[in-house]
């Protein structure tokens, strides 16, 4: 199967910049909030950090990059910002149901 060209910074269109740019605050927000659940509150029994940390993880641009490299497995920025979702909505009804 032949794979689609990724467009270089410079032909990358506003949108798509818009789209990378709120990836790597996402990314950055809710890992970095996650990891501070994680040490505020403890690793067990799950909290809302575990989802907010995997949330991040989804959504980081590198996470693509590497599922690319390493599997060949394009995850296009609509799929990770899906996921990225579900599993922000899982913690938030992780976090209401005291799970």
């Amino acid at each position: 199967m032949e794979r689609a060209k990724v467009s270089t910074s410079v032909e990358r269109s506003w949108p798509a910049r818009l789209g990378l740019v709120a990836a790597w605050g996402w990314a950055i927000l809710a890992g970095g909030g996650g990891i501070m659940l994680l040490i505020e509150k403890g690793p067990w029994p799950l909290t809302n950090g575990w989802f907010a940390l995997a949330s991040g993880v989804a959504a980081f641009p590198l996470t693509a990059w590497f599922a690319d490299r390493a599997f060949g497995l394009v995850l296009s920025g609509r799929v990770r910002f899906a996921a990225a979702a579900l599993i922000w909505i899982a913690g938030q009804i992780a976090r209401r149901a005291s799970l």
